[in-house]
C-alpha cells in the first residue's frame, strides 16, 4: 500500500476526503468546532462501514489475528493491518443480511486510507498495535462505555490502576483523528493534555476513569468524542414539532429550545448555522433534546417525580469493581493432535497466515473429500458382500451330480407339500362329519334320557351310585361329553378318534420330513457357496 506520490493508492488516499468536501459542503459551515468535528468523523464512520461494527467485534479481529498475543509497541506490516480490516469486514457481511451486504474491497480501501493519512503520513509504514487498537477502538460503532472500558484495559497495570504516560500516549494518538479531517486547531495535542483531564486523582482506576470521560460536560479535548455517539443515536429521532426559523414541519435529530424566548425551537441545522430570528438572538441559552415528549407524558412525569420519595438520581454508568478479574490465562491450552489441524497450521508461519477463515474452510473441504472417500469404500465392501452371498450358479451348471442331487430334493419337497396339503384336506373332511355326528347325537339325546334311569344318591352322603364316563374328548365341551355318555355310540366316537389321531401323526411326520428336506437343502447350498 505504500506507493510514489504518483501512484494511483494516492489517488485512493484522497479520494474519502474529495467525497468527504463533495457530499458535505456544510459541514464546514457550522459555526461551533465541536459539532463540526463530529458530522466529519460520522461521515467517515458511516462511509467506511464501521458504524455496522462494535467493540467486540474489533476485539475479536485482533484476537484471530493475533494482534492480542503481540507487545503495544510492536509494528506490524501495512499489509498486516489491511488482513485485520479485512477481517472486520468479512465479519460483518456474515451477520448481515443477504440484501444488506457492504463492499468489502472498498470498505478496506477507504479505511486504511484515512488511518494511513492519519498515523503515516510519511508513508514509512510504521503503524504500532497500540495505534491500530487505539484508533479502531475510538472510530468504531456501538456503546461508548464497552469502547471507553476496553480503551482502559489497554492503558492500566494488571493491578487496575491507569498509567498516566500510556494515557497521554492515547491522547496523542486519538487526537490525530480530528487532525486528519482538517479540525487540529481546535482539538490538538499539548503536554499538559492529559493533566487537565485527572487533575486532582492520584490514582485513578476504571469508575474513575469512567466518570471523567462520561461527565457532562466531559474534558475539553474528547467532548466530540461523547457527542460523536450521541449524534448516532439521534440521527432516526423524530420530532414533530414546526422550527421556528426554516419552518419545516418536523425535524430530525437534535432539537433545540430557546431558554428566554416563548416556545422557540430550532431544527439542528438552523442551530448548528447559527440562524435566529425575531427577538431570539444567538447568545441565548439553548437546551437540547434528544427525543420528543408529548405535553401528556411530560405532566405524568412531572407528578411521577414530585410524588416519589426516593432519589431519581442514578449513576450514569455501571460501578465496577477496582480491582480487575484475572483474566483467562490461554497460554498453556492444549490443542488437539489431528493431522488435518497439524497440516492447516504448518502450512504456512502464524504471522504471515492472515486468514483464519480461509484455513478453516480449507480443513472443512479436506473434511468432506475425506467423507466421500469413505463413503465410496462403504458402497464397494458391501458390493462385494452381497456378490460373496450369492451362489455361483455358472460352476454350479457345469457339475451335473450336483444338479441331479438338488433337482431331487426339490422334487422331494414338492411331493410331501402335495401329500401334507392332501392330507390337511381329509383332516377337514373328518372334521367335519365328527360336526355332523355331534349334531345328530345331541338330537337324540333328549330320547334317550327318558328312558334312563338317572343316578341314585345314597342316604348315608355317599359318592353317586353311578358316575359320569371319563374320556380323552374333555376338551370338547359339554354337549359332546353328553352325547357321547351314551354307551351305544361308544364305538362310533372311538372310530371317529382313532381315525383324527392317524392323522394327526401322519402330519407330523410330514412336517418333519419336510423341515429335514429344507434342512438338508440350505446345508447344501452353503456347503456349495463356501466350497467356490
Amino acid at each position: 500500500m505504500i506507493e510514489d506520490p504518483g501512484s494511483s493508492t494516492m489517488v485512493d488516499k484522497r479520494q474519502l476526503f474529495v467525497e468527504m468536501r463533495k457530499c458535505n459542503l456544510e459541514l464546514d459551515s457550522i459555526r461551533l468546532s465541536t459539532y463540526r468535528t463530529a458530522c466529519k468523523l460520522r461521515f467517515i464512520q458511516k462511509r467506511c462501514n464501521l458504524h455496522l461494527v462494535d467493540i467486540w467485534n474489533i476485539i475479536e479481529a485482533f484476537r484471530e489475528n493475533g494482534l492480542n498475543t503481540m507487545e503495544l509497541n510492536t509494528e506490524p506490516s501495512v499489509s498486516r493491518l489491511e488482513t485485520i480490516l479485512s477481517t472486520i469486514f468479512h465479519q460483518l457481511n456474515k451477520r448481515m443480511p443477504t440484501t444488506h451486504q457492504v463492499d468489502v474491497e472498498q470498505s478496506v480501501l477507504l479505511l486504511l486510507n484515512f488511518l494511513l493519512a492519519a498515523y503515516d503520513p510519511e508513508g514509512l509504514g510504521n503503524i504500532s498495535v497500540f495505534v491500530m487498537k487505539m484508533a479502531l477502538a475510538t472510530i468504531c460503532g456501538g456503546k461508548i462505555l464497552d469502547k471507553l472500558r476496553y480503551i482502559f484495559s489497554q492503558i492500566a497495570d494488571p493491578t487496575g490502576l491507569m498509567i498516566y504516560s500510556q494515557f497521554d500516549q492515547f491522547l496523542k494518538e486519538v487526537l490525530k483523528l480530528p487532525a486528519t479531517v482538517f479540525e487540529g486547531p481546535s482539538f490538538g495535542y499539548t503536554e499538559q493534555t492529559a493533566r487537565t483531564c485527572f487533575a486532582q486523582q492520584k490514582q485513578v482506576y476504571l469508575n474513575v476513569f469512567l466518570d471523567v470521560l462520561m461527565s457532562d460536560p466531559p474534558p475539553q479535548c474528547l467532548v466530540w468524542l461523547t457527542l460523536l455517539h450521541r449524534l448516532a443515536n439521534v440521527e432516526n429521532v423524530f420530532h414533530p414539532v414546526e422550527c421556528s426559523w426554516c419552518h419545516s414541519q418536523s425535524m430530525m435529530g437534535f432539537r433545540y429550545r430557546c431558554q428566554q424566548c416563548h416556545n422557540y425551537q430550532l431544527c439542528q441545522d438552523c442551530f448548528w448555522k447559527g440562524h435566529a430570528s425575531g427577538s431570539h438572538s444567538n447568545q441565548h441559552q439553548m437546551k437540547e433534546y434528544t427525543s420528543w415528549k408529548s405535553p401528556a407524558k411530560k405532566l405524568s412525569n412531572a407528578l411521577s417525580k414530585s410524588l416519589s420519595c426516593a432519589s431519581s438520581h442514578e449513576p450514569l454508568h455501571h460501578m465496577f469493581p477496582d480491582v480487575p478479574e484475572k483474566p483467562l490465562n490461554l497460554a498453556h491450552v492444549v490443542f488437539l493432535n489431528l493431522p488435518l489441524v497439524q497440516q492447516a497450521r504448518m502450512s504456512g508461519d502464524l504471522s504471515l497466515c492472515l486468514d483464519t477463515n480461509k484455513q478453516h474452510r480449507q480443513l472443512i473441504a479436506e473434511l468432506e473429500n475425506r467423507n466421500k472417500e469413505i463413503l465410496k469404500e462403504i458402497q464397494r465392501l458391501r458390493q462385494q458382500h452381497d456378490e460373496a452371498c450369492q451362489p455361483p450358479n455358472d460352476k454350479v451348471n457345469q457339475n451335473p451330480t450336483l444338479l441331479a442331487e438338488l433337482r431331487h430334493l426339490r422334487q422331494r419337497k414338492e411331493e410331501l407339500e402335495q401329500r401334507m396339503s392332501a392330507l390337511q384336506g381329509s383332516r377337514r373332511e373328518l372334521m367335519v362329519q365328527l360336526e355332523q355326528l355331534m349334531l345328530l347325537l345331541k338330537v337324540k339325546t333328549p330320547s334317550l334320557s327318558s328312558s334312563t334311569p338317572l343316578p341314585v344318591q345314597s342316604t348315608a352322603g355317599n359318592t353317586t351310585a353311578s358316575k359320569m364316563p371319563q374320556d380323552s374328548l374333555m376338551d370338547l365341551g359339554g354337549d359332546v361329553q353328553k352325547a357321547f355318555t351314551q354307551s351305544s355310540r361308544r364305538n362310533l366316537r372311538n372310530d371317529l378318534l382313532v381315525a383324527a389321531d392317524s392323522i394327526t401323526n401322519t402330519m407330523s411326520l410330514l412336517v418333519r420330513e419336510l423341515q429335514t428336506v429344507i434342512c438338508r437343502e440350505r446345508t447344501y447350498n452353503d456347503g456349495v457357496c463356501e466350497h467356490f
